[in-house]
């Protein structure tokens, strides 16, 4: 078991103090999620040998690993020639996480929910251009269902992953995307359970059902807005069964990544990631 922190809220921070900081909370592993200087959204790896010797180092002076790399990219987008960038995109990461000695990165499906077939056919495209890579330089790749992307049900993204049937693409489970993944009810054993030995990755955050209270839970305007709102929030801050999520993950013996993902309290983020640890410590590691 490997619980890391997506220091995405130290963000602001210089790399060499991003790793410091984890370190201070007690965390032993980072995620490396996007950031301007590293892996941008969507945009071309802003990194060169000095930058990824200069995160080595920091790495290898507090002893803190680096779990996995977190890029997102347009990979599975309607536009052609942004998917062709894309893919451009992946092969620089890969190689970025071939030099970071990291063996495994985690992404999205993408895409556009209100375009889904068209996404999924990028996105097999896609796939077919960067999964030789993927095998080729021995990195794993963890794959989660999102909030707008073309697939944002849970058995159909274990599915869609089953559908590669490679052994080094596997599924990501993230807690605070529950309530897209079964249209609201949250029911979260069979959910995971469904994902079976696919289930290599899970993302901890708390949000509440955005299908609560008759739909009224969120207000958006004007209505009918093709929009999606989630929150990552502490555990206990929102409406996921965590009984029912560690409860099972203990059952099913869980022995891959747990990243604590909390982006919504920057004003108390040391306080909020030092409460994550901890509970996630005592649920996970009894």
């Amino acid at each position: 078991m490997r619980i890391a922190l997506d220091p995405y809220m130290y963000r602001h921070l210089p790399i060499p103090q991003m790793v410091d900081k984890a370190a201070e909370l007690g965390y032993q592993y980072i995620e490396l999620s996007p950031r301007e200087d590293f892996f941008p959204f969507y945009k071309y790896p802003r990194v060169d040998k000095a930058r990824i010797r200069e995160f080595k180092k920091a790495l290898g002076d507090t002893g803190v690993q680096l779990s996995s790399l977190l890029p997102l990219y347009h990979w599975a987008g309607p536009d052609e020639e942004n998917r062709q960038a894309a893919v451009r995109n992946w092969k620089r990461a890969i190689q970025v996480a071939v030099e970071m000695d990291c063996e495994l990165m985690n992404t999205e499906f993408a895409g556009q929910a209100d375009n889904a077939l068209i996404c999924e056919q990028q996105f097999m495209r896609s796939m077919d251009e960067l999964l030789p890579i993927f095998e080729r330089e021995g990195i794993k790749l963890d794959i989660q269902a999102h909030p707008y992307d073309f697939c944002e049900r849970n058995n159909e993204g274990v599915d869609l992953i089953r559908g590669l049937d490679v052994d080094f693409v596997n599924y990501l489970y993230a807690a605070p995307h529950t309530f897209f993944y079964d249209d609201g009810k949250g029911d979260i054993a069979p959910m995971l359970k469904y994902a079976g030995d696919k289930l290599t990755h899970v993302i901890i955050a708390d949000t509440y059902n955005h299908r609560g209270s008759s739909n009224l839970r969120y207000i958006v305007n004007p209505p009918g807005v093709t929009a999606t709102v989630h929150q990552h929030l502490d555990i206990g801050q929102g409406e996921v069964d965590w009984d029912a999520f560690f409860s099972t993950l203990r059952e099913m013996k869980f022995d891959g990544i747990a990243t604590v993902a909390v982006f919504a309290w920057e004003e108390r983020a040391d306080e909020s990631c030092r409460f994550m640890l901890d509970r996630v410590k005592q649920e996970l590691l009894r």
